[in-house]
């Protein structure tokens, strides 16, 4: 830290108790929550709850809250011993693959506390104004999951180098792969070819990190310099760059690259089916997204190149911006960037945007799309105000279609098959609700009771189906982050449910 960012350490070394405070709230919303199976049972008493393991071991801490995102947890109790650290609680719990996510844990905090350290040094900024702005202000990175800002693979400096919250411009290099050795749906662009070889974007850690990628890197090149985004793989091209003009209203196109490492519970590489699947599946959502009378903008899939390969593949998309009329003074922002926000903290202004939210992704649902609405897909377009005007979704890699509830509608199915289909209510209903209520609605009420306020003041204004009465009546979905990490034999997302809110808006955590 001290060779690549002078200075920096005495910051780091102030920030480390609030991170260990912030990871810890975090695992221990997971303990109190998650199906855990050495966990017996769990006891309330007054302003604690008890977590009974099978072992005999007895872990006390706070009444939680499941949907606050203040750090309220600064030590809890196991056997009579305190800890402050979640990896050293992880470690003397003694669980199942606890060692290891102990060590993620330990990566997660440090990590979280280097991003707090780099944004003191912008402090006394200009308010934001590009959407790339807008995601680098981000902080803390996701809002429960205890691998909040956990990067494997990555050292101080290529943090500082690559991560969104150090505002870095990152230089993609290109390698070039035979034409008939790739392949290409939608369109790309003349600047991305040479001949017969498709120039395919890569991220710098994947050159470094990654041996044998497809294809030659592309020396004789500039590559192209562009502002990484929240999702870190995901960047905003610098104006004046080689892909100027190839998105609508000749703005440059966002960029998506393979990234060959896990953030969070992911490993960030892009399938061949998401590439061969992007045309369709765009065009498919352009067509039902004018069905919201222009409630709701979908980023376009302008083009999309794999190598046959995860570790070598990009999506270029539209730009948010594009759906905001700037000259009106409109601009458009991550939801996510909004958390914290004077915005976020005023009962009058979420009020507004759950019932815009609502309204319009449980519509997209009952019509047959199940929308991964979390806070980095989901962006609003604001007044020149602040009010919420309409929505925007990015990233359709990771929706879900009901050929059944389409057809009911009268809505011809893509012609797609895959993980991305379904008919299964609790599949489609856990990817709506548990990416934008348990999510992104939650993360900006920062409690149960305001998120219960939040939700009611939405319910006038939503339509009454099966799936309205799913939000509103029982316990709601949510991933089960920490189950996910100690349950490496079992693939893709597990579930658990939380409690509705407004049965549990009496749990407000203490700071």
């Amino acid at each position: 830290m001290d060779d690549v960012r002078p200075g920096l350490g005495p910051v780091y070394a102030a920030t480390l108790r609030g991170a260990r405070a912030a990871v810890l709230t975090r695992l221990w919303r997971a303990l109190a929550h998650e199906p855990l199976p050495w966990v017996v049972r769990r006891e309330v008493s007054g302003d604690a709850l008890t977590v009974l393991l099978a072992d005999g071991a007895r872990l006390r801490g706070p009444l939680p809250d499941p949907y606050a995102t203040v750090a309220y947890v600064r030590e809890l109790d196991l056997d009579g011993r305190t800890h402050h650290r979640a990896a050293d609680l992880m470690a003397a719990l003694r669980v199942p693959h606890g060692a290891a996510f102990a060590a993620e844990l330990d990566g997660s905090t440090a990590s979280l506390a280097l991003s707090r350290a780099g944004q003191r040094a912008h402090r006394g900024e200009g308010p934001p104004v590009a959407v790339w702005e807008w995601e680098q202000r981000v902080v803390d990175g996701h809002p429960y999951h205890p691998n909040c800002r956990y990067r494997p693979g990555f050292s101080v400096a290529e943090e500082l180098a690559y991560a969104p919250e150090h505002r870095p411009v990152v230089t993609l290099g290109l390698r070039a792969v035979r034409a008939d050795a790739s392949l290409v749906t939608g369109g790309w662009p003349a600047a991305l070819r040479d001949g017969e070889r498709v120039l395919i974007p890569v991220h710098p850690w994947q050159e470094e990190h990654v041996p044998g990628l497809p294809g030659a890197a592309v020396r004789d090149l500039p590559g192209i310099a562009a502002h990484p985004l929240m999702a870190l793989r995901s960047l905003a091209p610098v104006a004046g760059g080689p892909l100027d003009g190839f998105a609508p209203a000749g703005a440059a196109p966002q960029l998506k690259t393979a990234l060959s490492t896990r953030l969070t519970s992911s490993v960030r590489d892009i399938s061949a089916y998401s590439i061969e699947t992007a045309a369709a599946v765009s065009a498919f959502a352009d067509a039902l997204a004018a069905r919201l009378d222009g409630r709701l903008h979908v980023t376009r899939t302008l083009g999309a190149v794999t190598a046959h390969s995860p570790d070598l593949a990009a999506v270029l998309r539209e730009p948010p911006e594009r759906y905001a009329d700037t000259g009106a003074g409109e601009r458009v922002v991550p939801v996510g960037a909004l958390v914290g926000t004077l915005r976020a903290r005023s009962p009058a202004w979420r009020a507004a945007f759950a019932r815009l939210a609502l309204s319009v992704c449980l519509r997209v649902l009952d019509l047959g799309v199940a929308l991964e609405a979390h806070g980095q897909n989901l962006l609003v377009v604001l007044s020149a105000d602040g009010e919420p005007l309409r929505l925007v979704y990015r990233d359709l890699a990771d929706i879900r279609i009901s050929p059944a509830r389409l057809a009911a509608h009268g809505i011809p199915a893509p012609p797609l098959a895959g993980r991305l289909v379904t008919d299964d209510e609790s599949v489609l209903r856990r990817k709506l609700l548990g990416s934008l209520v348990t999510g992104a609605l939650a993360s900006l009420a920062g409690s149960a009771r305001s998120l219960a306020a939040d939700l009611a003041a939405a319910t006038p204004a939503l339509e009454r189906t099966p799936d309205t009465a799913a939000l509103l009546s029982g316990p709601l979905p949510t991933k089960a982050l920490t189950l996910m990490r100690l349950s490496p034999e079992t693939p893709g997302d597990l579930w658990t449910t939380l409690g509705h809110p407004s049965e549990c808006s009496g749990l407000v955590p203490r700071p």
